[in-house]
């Protein structure tokens, strides 16, 4: 049985009158100008009832519809192995594990690797089914190129309370990460929100209108080309110690997303972000104590120290 598109109307709004199309549908529906200027291209878009190019410029007070795309297919896990994934504490409330690189926290749309629930249910592991179908037990992520700590709730207990401690920002979350330059100071607060990437799906960016996020770091060791840092996340935002370093001009090395120099990054052997989740710390859910772990760093990454301490020698 075929299903009518969806499709929603808005009156352009005064302030937005002479905006180029993708840009008003990008401020009016939430979409990135990337998408918008697809569903205008795919001839989705409409003003007073003509179709509109990405290019065009809205009116205020005209009627600007768009066809929305199709939610996406609902993911599901898969119980697979999860090469490289180490079981670091396992009791009846928690299992703590260390991510390696090439590993989602669990799946989603467009993503057909391996994932830690997935990986957690071939090893036979039973985990909370509070969340999203998809990430049932997940209370924090890391990208799927950045290793290191996560903690996975295995009781509907440990996820309420763990989900808590991360909303009131009692978790201690340490990475290290080698930047490019040495930021200037070495030891600071990064306050700045984040938000979409205005052009990009895939990225995140410091904007105006997004959400307060918070990064400590404090200089480890300084090289010639490179600072190796230690960072406290005070929020946990979606790339936020990416987007946050590359804000300040200081990329993590290997993270070409974020503007991180590619010469650099194969001096050092990097096909990824230098980003580690070394330390994560909570009070357990079972009984109340503080539990903390620590987590050493992956080859790759190690190999990549070594060779910039060896250049600045």
């Amino acid at each position: 049985m075929s299903t009518l598109p969806e499709v929603r109307s808005l009156p352009v709004p005064e302030g937005l009158e002479g905006e180029r199309v993708d840009a008003a549908i990008a401020r009016m529906f939430g979409f990135s100008r990337t998408k918008a200027a697809e569903l205008a291209a795919a001839g989705k878009v409409s003003i007073d009832g003509a179709a509109a190019g990405k290019s065009e410029r809205v009116r205020g007070g005209a009627w600007l519809e768009v066809e929305m795309p199709a939610p996406p297919a609902p993911v599901r896990v898969v119980a697979e192995p999860a090469p490289g994934l180490r079981i670091v504490h396992d009791d009846e409330d928690v299992v703590v594990v260390d991510k390696p690189v090439g590993v989602a926290a669990h799946p989603s749309p467009g993503w057909t690797g391996p994932t830690v629930i997935g990986g957690l249910a071939a090893a036979g592991y039973r985990i909370s089914t509070s969340g999203a179908a998809e990430r049932q037990g997940i209370v924090h992520r890391l990208d799927v190129g950045t290793s290191g700590l996560m903690v996975v709730a295995k009781s509907e207990r440990a996820y309420s309370l763990l989900k808590q401690q991360f909303r009131d920002r009692t978790v201690d979350k340490r990475y290290h990460a080698l930047v490019q330059g040495h930021p200037d100071p070495l030891s600071g607060t990064i306050d700045a929100p984040i938000g979409r990437h205005p052009t990009h799906d895939y990225k995140w960016a410091v904007t105006a209108d997004g959400k307060p996020s918070v990064t400590h770091y404090d200089l480890i060791e300084a090289f010639r080309a490179a600072s190796l840092l230690d960072i406290k996340l005070e929020t946990g935002r979606t790339h936020q110690i990416r987007v946050h370093m590359a804000a300040h001009r200081h990329p993590c090395a290997g993270d070409l997303t974020y503007g991180a120099d590619p010469t650099l990054a194969r001096r050092l052997g990097l096909t990824r972000q230098w980003l580690h989740a070394v330390r994560l710390g909570f009070e357990h859910p079972g009984d109340g104590d503080w539990a903390e772990f620590t987590s050493a760093y992956p080859a790759d990454l190690q190999h990549a120290l070594d060779t910039v301490r060896a250049d600045s020698q």
